[in-house]
């Protein structure tokens, strides 16, 4: 009987321990301990992670209203930004919007309704990409509606000067491209092909439905893709389009765009090749290939497979180079909002999502491995990030569309480096 009831008690706890690993409770990978797989520093006692895996900058960069002559003017909404390296990283804003001294007091509203105020505490009390020239730019609008959509004056609520500046490591100016603030009419996405080793800049202008290519040193326009002014779908116009990304061989890929369907793919010297997508009904599509407000492009160079933001369908297509579906997977259910994607040297997949202020870590399979962030407009918070680069020492640097700024983040001593944003995959000129 003792024997009987070993074996008995044997068989039922293998059965249990099988069922609680295949079919129940399973053990998360790293996660063995408490504080072992989730906190950016092993063990951590106490504090939340509240910036993830790093450390503000605070005051970087220095406002543009330490420069001469612009003492009243704050940046307007951040765009995009992108690190050529620790001391020279590009800043894309639309324009200036004019410095809040102070906080307004609180007061009622009742010609909007019953117990409203304004501000609330706590609360920002201006989204920049709303109040910045030349207007509301969502999905659907075309650029001679949105000019009309924007209710202030210029010079008094925003002005369109220092549209590109180039910032040191403390945040010094280094550069300001104004000679090209009147070619620009509303930036989107800046960046340098990391396999040019002439270190070209690239300048998305999604108003102007164009993709501008300059020297490194600005002086000169190389090259246009895409008719000024005018929106289509073939291999001469877009439809406001987004962000831009490169095989080792120099072929480019463009998302196509807010209002556009489609990815374009061009060679090296910007003949058009190909494109490929098909409108879809968001924000329920869960067709292949069918896209709305194509907003962020990423390559995974080793197996040269284009993942694609298909935004307002909260949903990450992946294609081969010749634009074959591969697979997909969600970004979560409402309010779900990617607004960018990145693929680093660790062959991860990073997002940001606009309606949870999250910086999300994927697997190029879709597997949801970190997450960090927090809404606010204080140093470090987020608000409507919508450009991401990160520099060889590993700094994190964002730009933030409705708090009008860019941030720079620092690694924290003792943090996972898994939960960092990964150095970019290459770059010629490193």
């Amino acid at each position: 009987m003792r024997v009987i009831a070993s074996l008995a008690a044997g068989l039922i706890g293998g059965f249990l321990i099988a069922f609680l690993y295949f079919g129940g409770i399973r053990p998360v990978a790293g996660q063995a301990r408490p504080g072992a797989g989730f906190a950016a520093i092993p063990g951590t006692i106490g504090g939340q992670d509240m910036f993830g895996a790093y450390d503000v900058a605070a005051d970087w960069p220095k406002d543009i209203s330490t420069q001469p002559g612009h003492e009243k003017w704050t940046w307007g909404a951040a765009q995009s930004v992108f690190a050529e390296s620790p001391n020279r990283v590009y800043l894309l804003h639309r324009g200036e919007l004019p410095v809040i001294a102070a906080r307004p007091a609180i007061r009622l509203l009742p010609e909007v309704g019953p117990s409203i105020q304004f501000p609330i505490n706590r609360l920002p009390v201006r989204d920049a990409t709303q109040s910045s020239l030349p207007g509301p730019g969502t999905a659907g609008i075309d650029p001679e509606d949105s000019v009309k959509m924007w209710l202030g004056k210029v010079g008094v609520d925003a002005r369109w000067e220092h549209v590109l500046t180039i910032a040191d490591g403390n945040g010094n100016q280094l550069e300001a491209w104004t000679q090209w603030d009147k070619l620009i009419t509303n930036p989107h996405f800046i960046t340098i092909n990391p396999y040019d080793p002439e270190k070209h800049v690239w300048v998305m202008d999604d108003f102007s439905h164009v993709l501008h290519e300059f020297t490194h040193d600005g002086k000169q326009k190389v090259l246009t893709l895409g008719t000024p002014n005018v929106k289509g779908a073939d291999g001469a116009h877009f439809n406001r389009p987004t962000f831009v990304a490169w095989l080792p061989d120099g072929t480019m890929f463009i998302s196509d765009g807010y209002n556009g369907t489609r990815v374009a793919k061009f060679d090296k010297n910007g003949k058009f090749l190909m494109d490929w997508g098909q409108k879809g009904t968001p924000p329920k599509e869960t067709r292949p290939g069918y896209l709305n407000n194509v907003h962020g492009i990423a390559i995974d160079p080793q197996t040269r497979q284009i993942f694609v933001n298909d935004r307002a369908n909260r949903r990450i297509q992946v294609f081969d180079e010749n634009g074959k579906f591969l697979r997909e997977w969600s970004v979560g259910a409402q309010p779900a909002e990617i607004h960018l994607i990145y693929i680093g040297a660790d062959r991860n997949l990073w997002a940001f999502d606009r309606a949870t202020a999250k910086m999300l870590k994927y697997d190029l399979d879709g597997h949801l491995l970190y997450a960090w962030g927090t809404w606010g407009d204080f140093p470090g918070g987020f608000w409507g990030v919508h450009g991401l680069s990160v520099d060889q020492d590993q700094n994190l640097y964002l730009a933030d569309v409705d708090t009008g700024r860019a941030q720079k983040y620092r690694p924290r001593a003792g943090a996972n480096p898994a939960f960092w944003v990964s150095k970019p995959v290459y770059a010629a000129w490193r």
